[in-house]
């Protein structure tokens, strides 16, 4: 996907010129224009704070060229757009829910896999289940193990990182609000 093209698309369809989106984003300009030009890879977390300047989550801006919403309170799996990045993915449900308030992701993490060295942190909360496997979940100074059945749910301003520490992929179902992607 070429992220560039797709931020300078969403940029110009917002109305924003470079300079008023770095400005909303606490970016200089160039960083703007590096990206456009596909001369740097933003993180997730880069991409994120760019995105938040626009305002556009992250599933909006991966997914803007998909089908628009259907009636139907359905999602078949096809439905769901992987919006990860790396190994893990991250199936979207719901993604044209219109004013959608809450993320939904069937998560599929393979063995190994976790969200990154730095903790990940955002307003809101965000809560979940294991399906399938053994994730290590820390959530600031606390860190533990849940596996099938297990749950957690905690506020996304505190740092925290998923990791699957098992030996088979892990399936998780999580929700967040607001919605994160």
């Amino acid at each position: 996907m070429d992220i560039g093209l797709r931020l300078q698309a969403v940029r110009t369809l917002k109305g924003l010129s470079q300079r008023e989106l770095a400005k909303r984003a606490g970016v200089t300009n160039s960083t703007i224009s590096l990206i456009e030009q596909n001369k740097v890879s933003p993180s997730i977390s880069s991409l994120k704070k760019v995105l938040d300047g626009i305002p556009i989550s992250l599933a909006d801006f991966f997914t803007l060229d998909l089908d628009t919403q259907k009636d139907s309170p359905y999602y078949a799996a096809d439905e769901q757009p992987d919006i990860g990045s790396g190994d893990i993915h991250y199936f979207l449900v719901g993604r044209n829910h219109p004013n959608r308030q809450m993320c939904i992701l069937r998560e599929l993490m393979p063995p190994g896999t976790d969200t990154g060295e730095g903790m990940l942190t955002h307003d809101g909360e965000e809560g979940g289940v294991v399906l399938q496997g053994q994730v290590e979940i820390t959530v600031g100074e606390q860190v533990r193990v849940l596996g099938p059945g297990e749950a957690y749910y905690f506020e996304t301003r505190i740092p925290h990182r998923f990791r699957n520490v098992g030996d088979c992929d892990a399936l998780l179902v999580s929700a967040s609000t607001p919605p994160t992607f």
